[in-house]
């Protein structure tokens, strides 16, 4: 089922909803109306076999007549659409033949049945001529991968698309798979990555399928602060005039964003507080709540300590508005990671930095790479003497 342009896939709605369904953080009269609204959307598009899983899971119980009824629906719908595709192959042309197995595969995506939907995309792929058209059928694979989060299909759908832009492609089309491909990359870790593909679509953006475009400029944010320095983030994100038209809608992040740029650190923490369930409650950046925590204050800590060669513990306390126990545990947790360049003094209560010497490493790295480019040459000088 495709959506409206401008408007979220439903089905990925459905998705975000499913989610929240299985979380502590959501409250149990707001489970009760998320029910009820996944419940009427599984039964107004017929979606038996979505409903079925869920009913395995014991998300709900089993409505034999409901199932029942779906089943005749998705019965009748699908002889209706095998008759289009027989009427097409004998009295149309190639497009129309096209057209009818593509209404085949949109229904098997409406309804949830992800084995058949591929495979009828795949059907509709080899009726299917230009490089745009095929394009298009990608993108369709790439949100049912979202749906059910199965990033091995989605990896092996931005590969494909990638090879098919090397035939042609109009720069739309790219620069939505900037946008998907950036998700996928925020999905699986590579914050870096995602911030960059995201930040060359901003001006772009017309991926509305995947998420609204406050939802973007939040992932776009998010990944930013923890992977660009202080110079490329103010000329990126925090003077950029498509996220300055946005961020104030979003509760906490341009508090977040300015307080860390500005080195407001009290204000950063309190921001900070604030968006944490936004984060934790968001289906793609839950599984790395506990990463991102960690990485967000690295960058946070390391900041602040840049400005100094020694400073006391009491006055960063200070700084970030907590007690000087909590920065104590805090920094000792992040210099035993290697996290943090300092130590700290417990008698005098004092930091001292000792930020490593970039051209000192450079020098021991290439030092180290000649041992072993040497090493290596001696032993292919043996093999060849032989």
């Amino acid at each position: 089922m495709e959506a409206e342009e401008g408007t979220q896939q439903p089905q990925l709605v459905l998705a975000h909803k499913l989610f929240l369904l299985t979380q502590n953080d959501v409250d149990d009269i707001e489970k009760v109306r998320l029910r009820d609204e996944v419940f009427n959307f599984i039964i107004a598009n017929d979606m038996a076999p979505l409903y079925e899983t869920l009913v395995g899971n014991k998300i709900f119980d089993l409505d034999q007549k409901a199932l029942d009824s779906m089943r005749a629906k998705i019965e009748e719908e699908l002889k209706k659409l095998d008759e289009k595709i027989a009427d097409a192959e004998e009295n149309l042309g190639e497009s129309e033949v096209r057209e009818a197995h593509l209404a085949k595969s949109l229904f098997y995506i409406r309804i949830g049945d992800k084995d058949k939907a591929l495979e009828q995309l795949k059907l509709t792929e080899s009726k299917t001529v230009a490089v745009g058209q095929k394009m298009d059928l990608v993108f369709y694979t790439l949100q049912i991968g979202f749906f059910h989060k199965d990033f091995d299909l989605i990896s092996k759908s931005i590969d494909k698309a990638k090879n098919l832009f090397e035939e042609g492609g109009d720069w739309e089309r790219k620069n939505r798979l900037k946008v998907f491909e950036g998700l996928y990359c925020m999905s699986t870790r590579n914050f870096k990555k995602a911030a960059d593909l995201f930040l060359d679509s901003i001006s772009t953006f017309t991926t509305y399928e995947l998420f609204p475009y406050d939802t973007f400029v939040f992932y776009t944010v998010l990944t930013s602060i923890i992977s660009l320095d202080r110079v490329s983030l103010k000329q990126k994100v925090v003077d950029a005039p498509e996220i300055l038209t946005v961020i104030g809608k979003i509760p906490y992040l341009s508090d977040f964003l300015n307080s860390l740029y500005e080195c407001q650190y009290k204000s950063f923490f309190m921001a900070f507080a604030g968006l944490t369930q936004h984060i934790k409650l968001d289906r793609y950046l839950h599984p790395h709540f506990r990463y991102y925590m960690r990485e967000i204050r690295t960058v946070v800590y390391s900041q602040f300590l840049e400005s100094y060669k020694s400073v006391t513990i009491e006055a960063m306390a200070k700084a970030f508005g907590v007690t000087v126990d909590f920065i104590d545990l805090e920094l000792s947790r992040f210099i035993a990671a290697g996290k943090l360049h300092c130590k700290i003094d417990k008698v005098a209560g004092v930091l001292e930095t000792n930020r490593p010497d970039a051209k000192n490493a450079l020098y021991q790295a290439t030092i180290k790479q000649g041992d072993f480019l040497l090493n290596r040459i001696q032993k292919l000088s043996r093999v060849i003497d032989l």
